[in-house]
């Protein structure tokens, strides 16, 4: 175990921190009431800076920078030659998502920043200490520079995480955002919308519908308390986890031991490998125009049986940030999707059912993901184009057997008001359910070590992933 596993763990399970979690929720709340704000749908044509192409239909920033609506054509061969196109954000430059850390009375705690985006459910949501595109951190919008920028850029500080990290493979065309944390010794000034929070104050407040942010979830995501034998963690699990609950015990247990478990880190490489190889995928951007079956009125992108989402254009007013006032286009959502983890204990060791899925905007075709992933809100009987494997199990689950059940919301920025059910179900280790082919049962040590390396794990397990505590 290193110094920042300790640092880590420390924070995640310690009682002392410089302000209590009433005080964060409160400041929340008083920044909500504090800060004014102001969101409308307007027409494209009343877009500033963005323009839609004569030639393409595309929706274009003036700059030729942030990023751009286009289509894209899909041919999955696998499928009975399944084909469809759809609008999609390509965003082709790598953002920052980072925190500054620093350790206070002994304990590490996490510089989170109350930030509004013009897509927040409620307006302030916990972020990082930084969370910025090229486009935004380069000043392209003639804006003010992103707070603690510096330190991102020139590394200032111990490196405890830094990582590329894919956006959600289905609406980013092959987008990837560097997921950064440093640990700084020097004081610095704590300007008004920061706070010092420990770990375990995050994975408190993550209980709370839409207080926490993606990017924040996606970050802590990729925090390791370290990895040991069978030997040690039996001792660890005398010694440290006695007065834990049941269930955050087995998680711990489950993120330490690197031995124990169904199948080995070479037999998932190879299961994961085998499935890139075998599917014949072809994605390829298409013109906005020729998108097929999505209809293009004056103040709206949307399929044709008013499913999936649309794109909109938004006039945004937030007084706090780098620029006051600007507009965009933005993916709204017609419905609320659920994600979910299937977990059950498989000899001692709490294991994770995890799907291999393929969603169209991966950089490498498919990534690891949770059990049950519709983000598109079609799983309701009656919308589902397909079977969604072990929904009944997710849905039906007892209350005692559900350990995690939050709305959270997803990426503000480019995402209108979407909001996911994220779940989290154990059934019983004596439960036998069939392992389809794109499933496979994994410990946490196992996700955490592919999580290490880029385009392995999608930002939806990331983020559920990042709701379980140790405490």
């Amino acid at each position: 175990m290193n110094k920042h596993n300790i640092d880590i763990l420390h924070s995640a399970i310690s009682d002392t921190y410089l302000h209590k979690t009433e005080e964060i929720i409160a400041w929340v709340k008083e920044r909500n009431e504090e800060v004014k704000v102001n969101i409308s749908q307007i027409n494209f044509s009343e877009l500033k800076n963005w323009y839609i192409s004569k030639q393409t239909g595309n929706i274009e920033h003036n700059s030729g920078k942030f990023f751009t609506i286009e289509g894209v054509n899909i041919e999955i061969k696998q499928e009975n030659c399944k084909t469809w196109s759809q609008p999609i954000i390509n965003q082709p430059e790598i953002g920052y998502l980072g925190f500054l850390t620093k350790e206070f009375n002994g304990v590490l705690h996490f510089l989170i920043q109350a930030k509004i985006e013009p897509g927040n459910v409620n307006k302030v949501q916990l972020s990082p200490t930084i969370q910025a595109t090229r486009s935004n951190f380069t000043k392209v919008h003639k804006g003010k520079e992103p707070t603690y920028l510096n330190y991102f850029k020139e590394r200032k500080g111990e490196v405890i995480i830094d990582q590329l990290q894919s956006e959600q493979g289905a609406r980013f065309y092959r987008k990837r955002n560097r997921n950064i944390i440093l640990k700084i010794d020097e004081d610095i000034e704590v300007f008004e919308d920061f706070m010092w929070v420990t770990l375990s104050q995050i994975k408190e407040l993550l209980t709370y519908d839409n207080l926490v942010n993606m990017d924040t979830r996606t970050v802590i995501s990729g925090l390791n308390y370290g990895s040991f034998n069978n030997d040690i963690c039996s001792l660890i699990n005398i010694v440290v986890t006695q007065d834990k609950n049941d269930f955050n015990r087995k998680v711990f247990l489950s993120i330490l031991n690197k031995e124990k478990s169904l199948y080995t880190l070479n037999q998932i490489h190879s299961w994961l490998t085998e499935l890139k190889s075998n599917y014949d995928l072809k994605v390829n951007l298409i013109p906005l125009n020729d998108v097929k079956d999505w209809i293009i009125s004056n103040n709206s992108i949307y399929h044709k049986n008013n499913k999936y989402f649309e794109v909109i254009a938004v006039d945004v007013k937030i007084e706090n940030r780098e620029v006051a006032n600007w507009t965009q286009p933005i993916i709204k959502p017609i419905n609320e999707g659920i994600v979910a983890f299937i977990c059950k204990e498989i000899d001692g060791i709490l294991h994770f059912l995890v799907q291999a899925k393929l969603e169209i905007g991966n950089l490498d075709i498919v990534e690891l993901a949770p059990t049950v992933q519709c983000i598109t809100g079609n799983f309701r009987k009656g919308e589902n184009e397909y079977e969604v494997k072990y929904l009944d199990l997710v849905l039906n689950a007892k209350k005692e057997n559900i350990m995690h059940d939050v709305m959270l919301s997803e990426e503000g920025g480019r995402f209108f008001e979407n909001q996911n059910r994220n779940m989290i179900v154990k059934i019983d280790e004596n439960v036998k359910i069939e392992e389809h082919t794109n499933y496979k049962w994994m410990t946490l040590n196992q996700l955490l070590k592919f999580m290490e390396y880029s385009n392995n794990v999608n930002i939806e397990a990331r983020s559920l992933l990042s709701v379980l505590s140790i405490k």
